[in-house]
């Protein structure tokens, strides 16, 4: 090659270089757009008001501490108002419309799944803020989940009755996506661990009396009782466990890992125990636990700006968008190919959930471990050792 050919391709490249900067300036400049699907309003609103509240604070924190990657942060949110055929539509919208680079929600294992195979199809990474097992289980491609397993707090609660000396149980769960899944659960860590089901009973989301379920409990050789649902339900079965007069203890899974539950249940809240992420008590972890300072920070963070109880749900939100946001920073921005493998190999991230160690066979990335047992003791949590 001559002397005039090279500098011909010389100027070539530096023409079309020059070409290109204003394009990447404005690749550069473009905001992160992050979707979320949250239950605000609705059944499911004491998942999705905390979570919509945290969502919203941290991307204006993450902004004005500069963005990610010198690029901000611009949140789509919509509330499914609990409604799984609307979370479906949103995360087509999402997509197809708003254009996002990734999607965080739904609130409840129902609206996730709706919006499942839209997301695999589509090929964009997405956060699940629901329990279920079956929304990881088995691994789907782009799906991810920060909520502990219904399999883990079936585990830890089962465990926990072993230790006190309970041999059979029983068992009340709703109808809908996340007590379906916990039933099964259940029933085979029951088997998986010698304990017997002597009363295995189910109500609607939305029943407002379980009494006569818990009548035939009362009747059974049940010495404890496990409640497996969301909402205001388990609150409702509480006080009518106290109406009845049931001695066998009562547990319920992380769904009621909240103050909101103490003050919808009062008194009858008492002695309750369940499984929940370090956060509601970790005012009282030592020192040299890795999750104290982040959850502290959190609850500060969220109790100083809402006046409002922090809440475990809305823990997911916040290590969902901070986990999604080291995963951009690992991948070097928003290739969703490349930020899905990101996402898929974390490890080490520490949550107020937990900390979190995924792969290509865990797209949840927390063991039983993660759980703390809690019980209400004058109306707070404390951690029964």
């Amino acid at each position: 090659m001559n002397t005039r050919t090279t500098r011909r391709s010389i100027l070539a490249t530096l023409v079309a270089s020059v070409a290109l900067l204003p394009a990447l300036a404005v690749a550069a400049d473009k905001p992160i757009k992050i979707g979320a699907v949250v239950s605000a309003t609705g059944p499911a609103s004491f998942l999705g008001d905390p979570q919509q509240k945290t969502l919203e604070t941290y991307v204006q924190k993450i902004n004005a501490a500069g963005g990610v990657l010198g690029r901000k942060l611009e949140l789509v949110l919509y509330d499914d108002a609990s409604d799984a055929n609307k979370a479906n539509a949103f995360a087509r919208r999402l997509i197809i419309q708003d254009e996002v680079d990734a999607i965080i929600g739904a609130s409840t294992t129902g609206s996730t799944m709706a919006m499942v195979p839209q997301i695999e199809q589509a090929g964009v990474p997405a956060i699940s803020l629901a329990a279920a097992s079956v929304i990881v289980e088995p691994v789907k491609s782009w799906i991810f989940k920060m909520p502990h397993s219904d399999r883990m707090a079936a585990q830890k609660v089962l465990d926990d009755m072993k230790k006190r000396g309970f041999t059979q149980f029983a068992l009340l769960s709703d109808t809908g996506g996340f007590g379906k899944s916990g039933r099964t659960e259940t029933l085979k860590m029951a088997e998986t661990l010698g304990l017997k089901v002597v009363e295995d009973q189910q109500y609607g989301e939305k029943d407002t009396d379980m009494t006569p379920q818990l009548t035939k409990v009362k009747s059974s050789p049940a010495q404890a009782i496990l409640v497996f649902g969301t909402g205001q339900a388990p609150a409702i079965i509480a006080r009518n466990y106290q109406q009845l007069a049931l001695r066998q203890p009562l547990y319920t899974t992380h769904g009621q890992a909240s103050v909101e539950f103490i003050k919808l249940a009062g008194k009858a809240a008492e002695g309750i125990r369940m499984p929940s992420p370090a956060l509601l008590v970790a005012g009282a972890l030592p020192a040299s636990d890795p999750q104290r300072s982040v959850s502290v920070d959190y609850a500060k963070a969220f109790e100083g700006q809402f006046k409002i109880d922090v809440s475990t749900f809305g823990g997911y939100a916040h290590d969902g968008l901070l986990l999604l946001v080291d995963a951009i920073k690992r991948a070097g921005g928003t290739d969703k190919a490349k930020l899905r493998a990101a996402i898929e190999q974390t490890s080490g991230f520490i949550g107020v959930s937990g900390v979190y160690k995924m792969s290509a066979t865990d797209h949840m990335g927390l063991d039983v471990s993660a759980f703390r047992m809690v019980e209400v003791q004058n109306g707070a949590f404390k951690e029964v050792r």
